[in-house]
């Protein structure tokens, strides 16, 4: 499904206007060496804390800046907008801090603890609606709402004054760092973070590169320019929920095509990889969005070497309900955690004879589902196991052959897979 774009393009003037304006409710976020990652990449990586705000995002600037500039009669009507969290967090502060009536509608499988959040945030002066299974699904909801109640939409991206306060994320870099900035990473789900920085380092750093990352199962922005215009993808992987639209801004669309240096996906897995190793290593917790910009680094290992690097991270909003899923799909990247069919022969002991003669010495049983037939010589079980090295596979699924217990093996097949695990 194609669209249309415009020629907006954000003045620098109203960039610092909208700072002026969000000094009033957010403190710039500290911008702090990794020294880890510039140690492994042989470069000053610095990380721009957004998630550090008190709504744990960089939405709230976007957002105030926003209905900050409506009108009393506008005010009075109240506000719509659509989210899949962190927006919607900043939109609920905004409405309680200006007292303003908002309704937010969400999608169904928005993670518990972001509802949660907008809740407490808004208060008595925000109303939330679950509806959909995606951004863009409650997007069209709230937009049929708002235009029957004749409220205003606040655009999670896709609005001059959102991409405006998004944009003062780049004053705060270019004031708060000693050297040059070369590069800068930035998240890519709709457009308004990335196409509200292409504004400021155009007009005040022209040299710094800006590069767009968006998850593999959520190319949306690269897609559109590739093609060279907007596009509407037809399905989208929605686990990095705060980086995964089907359909790109047509605002920002134009400003990304133009100004960005490169745009590039990640693997969802090697995002949770991310998220652990932050955590583990860094006590560090972002969200799966805020992971994306880290996560992109090794592809351009060679090109950021020796240079001054900025990732934007840009939220923590993440549900500790989420974890087992992360890890899972961190091991499965990483070649760790291995699905099979195994088939069972009917017989006292052959469960004890697979885990002592076929399971290697440190792998681990993490999944177990059998079902019996008794008029099958072999009854199949679906067996997760976990391997300690991704060497230890191929020698398993040898043993299991030669020992007539494999059936299939199902992380190769996603269709199965989603299926029976």
């Amino acid at each position: 499904m194609k669209g249309t774009a415009t020629t907006y393009f954000p003045d620098i003037a109203d960039i610092y206007k909208a700072a002026q304006t969000i000094k009033l409710v957010a403190d710039p976020t500290p911008l702090q060496q990794s020294i880890r990652y510039s140690k492994k990449f042989g470069a000053n990586i610095l990380l721009k804390r957004e998630d550090l705000h008190r709504v744990r995002s960089y939405k709230i600037r976007g957002a105030f800046n926003k209905i900050s500039e409506l009108s009393h009669e506008e005010l009075k009507k109240g506000v719509v907008c659509a989210s899949a969290g962190n927006h919607a967090q900043g939109v609920a502060f905004a409405c309680n801090h200006l007292e303003v009536r908002g309704t937010i509608y969400m999608p169904v499988v928005t993670p518990k603890q972001k509802i949660d959040q907008t809740k407490m945030f808004g208060g008595e002066w925000v109303e939330v609606v679950l509806e959909g299974d995606t951004f863009d699904d409650s997007h069209k909801a709230a937009q049929a709402y708002c235009n029957k109640e004749n409220k205003t939409f606040v655009h999670p991206f896709d609005d001059p004054k959102t991409i405006e306060g998004q944009a003062t994320i780049g004053l705060e870099l270019l004031s708060q760092s000693k050297e040059p900035i070369d590069f800068v990473f930035v998240a890519v789900g709709g457009g308004g973070l990335a196409a509200g920085l292409c504004a400021t380092f155009q007009a005040l750093s022209p040299k710094t590169k800006i590069i767009g990352i968006e998850p593999d199962g959520a190319p949306s922005m690269k897609t559109a320019i590739q093609k060279g215009e907007l596009v509407e993808l037809s399905q989208i992987d929605k686990f990095i929920d705060g980086a995964a639209v089907q359909k790109v801004g047509q605002y920002t669309f134009p400003i990304c095509k133009d100004h960005l240096h490169k745009m590039d996906t990640v693997p969802e897995g090697k995002v949770c990889q991310t998220i652990l190793e932050l955590y583990n290593r860094d006590a560090i917790v972002v969200e799966p969005a805020g992971a994306l910009t880290i996560a992109a680094l090794d592809d351009f290992q060679d090109e950021i070497e020796g240079k001054n690097v900025v990732c934007v991270i840009s939220g923590s909003n993440n549900d500790i309900t989420r974890t087992a899923e992360i890890k899972e799909r961190a091991l499965l990247y990483s070649n760790l955690k291995h699905y099979f069919i195994v088939r069972f022969p009917q017989r006292p002991g052959a469960l004890k004879e697979f885990v002592a003669d076929i399971l290697g010495p440190d792998d681990d049983i993490t999944h177990f589902e059998y079902s019996k037939k008794s008029s099958r010589e072999n009854a199949p079980a679906v067996v997760g196991i976990e391997l300690k090295s991704s060497d230890d596979l191929e020698p398993l699924i040898q043993r299991m052959k030669a020992n007539n217990f494999f059936g299939d093996y199902l992380n190769d097949k996603p269709d199965l897979f989603q299926y029976l695990v």
